[in-house]
């Protein structure tokens, strides 16, 4: 067993295809919290989501964004997922990159196994942002992650950063932070028994 990294990696997947989204922005915002609690970080936003194609189960080879993702994963000590809510759920491009780590099922940890994974949902409405959340944290189960007790749930029926992609509501900034503290913290904690499993 290798020895634990001294900063643990989270890996933040999110965003939409659309350059700038509030999603990918709410994302960057909990990366950047959880930097700021002695981690090291990698985006994989809108952009790296458009990359990938649709996930087909039959065998062939992976191209090279799904390998990508599936080593990033596989890497991370925690996961932050951000989703925008489309019709009561998560986004078709979140959902195919959760579909596509498939290819880590033969793994001997698969998919999100032993990772904690925040969630930040971002809908214009309430209704849908719950909705989302309770589905995406669903998907988590499925892949035998663990979900924070708390996910963030933000209404972008208003505007919610600024021009630096800071929150202008003090209370989202607290719910994007308190996703990052969790993730790291359950992250902290597997490196302990990890480092006392080693000795």
């Amino acid at each position: 067993m290798s020895a634990p990294r001294e900063r643990p990696l989270i890996v933040g997947l999110g965003g939409t295809i659309r350059a700038g989204s509030s999603t990918e922005k709410a994302l960057t915002v909990a990366l950047r919290a959880a930097e700021a609690g002695g981690a090291e970080t990698r985006l994989l936003g809108g952009e790296f989501l458009a990359s990938l194609p649709i996930f087909d189960p039959r065998p062939g080879e992976p191209t090279p964004a799904q390998r990508d993702l599936a080593e990033a994963i596989r890497a991370a000590d925690g996961v932050i997922i951000a989703s925008p809510g489309y019709h009561g759920s998560v986004s078709g491009v979140i959902k195919n990159a959760l579909d596509t780590l498939e290819l880590t099922r033969s793994d001997p940890a698969p998919y999100f196994q032993g990772k904690a994974v925040g969630c930040i949902i971002s809908a214009d409405g309430w209704q849908a942002a719950g909705t989302t959340l309770t589905a995406l944290r669903a998907i988590i189960h499925a892949l035998r992650g663990w979900p924070t007790p708390f996910g963030a749930a933000l209404n972008a029926g208003a505007a919610l950063f600024d021009e630096r992609g800071e929150c202008l509501d003090a209370k989202d900034a607290w719910q994007l932070a308190t996703v990052a503290q969790q993730v790291m913290e359950f992250a902290r904690m597997r490196q302990a028994l990890n480092t006392r499993a080693a000795t």
